[in-house]
């Protein structure tokens, strides 16, 4: 399933065609995705135009100029795709043979925008979903209502982690997948940010706090590890193990630079480590890690 930084990469992707563009016509070729569709979707869309887009942990929100906002959630196999209209002959991809020229088997949303773009979301396994929500309930919404801190905000520090895990007695690992203490977070990213910050995953999560409630030296640790693996695999386009790509249909290359998610076997790329990554399972999960830099 896609983590923060994919999400954040088809947020920045969808943008600049989206925001302060109109809906000029919504096809919703079937009626349902993981949930039902909103009632009279499409005719509730059209003609409003996008004021803002923004993310909050996995979900896109488009704040709508008619109150409402719409989120958007890709799920674990949902893509969007951007093509621009330029013409009966189209974009130069599609001139160039690179994309398809009719609508795909799993192209069940798409959005005809007044920015003169085409947004297709694709979505083969049907786990993604679109919801129309009223601007003035979006806080209490049931997917919203328990998320925790944004890890990219400046808000999120060391102290605010500490405060969340205070009194957890889950690993460490497993506090930073629930989503009521850090927002956005799955399990790559868990494993890359404990990894970078020398911390086990079976750690006990209160070990971030001191008894006083303030963090330790190992919060610090990982709120910067945190934030460094997040805009590092923001800036590669996020991770392209199966389903993601870029709203271009290019793939994100931060797979590539892993340093411990699924590389059990390998050495540890920890200067003067000498370690070996290991694969444990923790809930059901895979987790990578170093048993002798990750303490």
């Amino acid at each position: 399933m896609p983590e923060l930084p994919e999400v954040e990469t088809v947020r920045r992707g969808l943008a600049p065609v989206m925001e302060g563009a109109r809906f000029v016509e919504v096809e919703a070729r079937r009626g349902d995705l993981r949930w039902p569709l909103p009632e009279d979707f499409a005719a509730r869309l059209r003609g409003q135009t996008v004021l803002k887009l923004r993310r909050r942990a996995k979900y896109l929100l488009a704040d709508l100029s008619g109150g409402e906002v719409l989120l958007m959630h890709l799920g674990m196999s949902g893509s969007f795709r951007v093509n621009h209209d330029r013409g009966r002959s189209g974009s130069p991809r599609k001139r160039l043979g690179l994309e398809p020229s009719g609508p795909g088997l799993h192209d069940h949303v798409v959005f005809h925008m007044s920015s003169g773009a085409t947004i297709t979301f694709n979505d083969p396994r049907r786990f993604g979903s679109m919801l129309l929500i009223d601007r003035s309930e979006l806080e209490n919404h049931r997917l919203l209502a328990e998320l925790g801190s944004e890890p990219l905000a400046r808000s999120f520090d060391a102290a605010s982690l500490a405060r969340a895990c205070q009194h957890k007695e889950t690993s460490l690992k497993t506090a930073l997948l629930d989503q009521s203490v850090v927002a956005g977070l799955g399990n790559i990213y868990v494993c890359e940010a404990l990894h970078r910050a020398e911390l086990s995953p079976t750690r006990k999560a209160s070990t971030l706090a001191r008894r006083s409630g303030a963090p330790t030296a190992r919060a610090e640790r990982l709120v910067s590890a945190i934030k460094e693996v997040l805009a590092a695999a923001i800036k590669a386009g996020g991770s392209s193990l199966r389903d993601h790509r870029r709203t271009n249909g290019d793939l994100g290359y931060f797979q590539h630079h892993f340093r411990a998610y699924d590389r059990a076997g390998e050495p540890c790329p920890t200067p003067s480590c000498g370690g070996t990554i290991r694969r444990i399972s923790q809930n059901g999960r895979s987790t990578f890690f170093c048993p002798r830099c990750q303490k």
